[in-house]
């Protein structure tokens, strides 16, 4: 892990785990920080400004983790989801992370801008941040993390509609890891 990667205690064991699927982050300084409130999310991804304009080895990141997240009139502490919701929700963030390390720093200006503006492109970075946690071998994780949403009487529907909308659904997660294992027995 990076000397300048911070994670706040009482989240170590769990980012720590997550980072172990994805062995590329090792040498990126990534900040997990609690925030109040996060608007419409749980957690948020994103690279520190100053790194913005450097190349994509000198690039660090945030990730910005609500303390409770109020889903209707129901109010969550993050810290009280079930440990593997946890680590599949921080695994999903990684998978940002890992596309941003992709991207050149203009392409990451117009990914920003594009996830501002257009509703079919958030769900296709969603998507793709679903898709690097399960191809990093996270798939258990993920699946946990929409399982918590989505079975859970107290979360309101329209939540979980724009989950199923946005994100990749168990059924989709389990046939990537399918077809993944399929890809390694050819190879």
């Amino acid at each position: 892990m990076h000397p300048k990667t911070s994670i706040p205690s009482k989240i170590e064991n769990q980012v720590k785990t997550a980072m172990t699927y994805y062995p590329e982050l090792a040498d990126i300084p990534i900040e997990f920080k609690f925030k109040k409130k996060i608007k419409k999310s749980v957690m948020l991804a994103q690279p520190t400004f100053g790194s913005l304009f450097r190349p994509r080895d000198k690039r660090g990141y945030i990730i910005l983790i609500s303390e409770s997240f109020k889903i209707a009139d129901k109010n969550f502490k993050t810290l009280d989801v079930p440990e593997d919701v946890l680590i599949g929700w921080i695994g999903h963030e990684l998978g940002h992370v890992m596309d941003y390390q992709k991207k050149s720093k203009w392409g990451l200006i117009k990914f920003g801008l594009k996830y501002v503006l257009l509703k079919e492109h958030v769900k296709e970075a969603e998507r793709a941040a679903d898709a690097a946690a399960v191809n990093s071998g996270m798939a258990d994780y993920i699946i946990a993390t929409k399982q918590f949403i989505l079975n859970n009487a107290n979360i309101d529907e329209s939540y979980k509609e724009r989950i199923k909308e946005y994100y990749l659904s168990p059924e989709e997660i389990r046939e990537l890891v399918s077809e993944k294992k399929a890809r390694e027995k050819i190879n």
